[in-house]
């Protein structure tokens, strides 16, 4: 069972990488500029934080959860957005 501590730890992470993906989905958004997004990479990305979280919902651990759902909703607004400005 983790600790409190091991949770704050998972918590602090889930908000740091998950936060770090809404700047680059508001300059899209205001720049309409995707040139210099990789559609490829951003896709493996993708794919890779949907198997965190199905992983996530097999251990039941929330913060894996909840981190990666919330990241793989940036990213997949960011693959709509280069796939729709180019």
């Amino acid at each position: 069972m983790p600790s409190y501590t091991t949770d704050l730890i998972g918590i602090a992470a889930a908000c740091m990488t998950t936060i770090s993906w809404a700047p680059q989905a508001i300059k899209i958004l205001r720049t309409r500029e995707t040139r210099a997004i990789s559609l490829a990479g951003q896709s493996v990305f993708a794919t890779g934080t949907a198997l965190w979280f199905v992983y996530g919902l097999m251990i039941g651990s929330w913060p894996v959860i909840v981190a990666n759902g919330l990241t793989l909703l940036l990213v997949l607004a960011i693959i709509g957005l280069k796939l729709r400005f180019g």
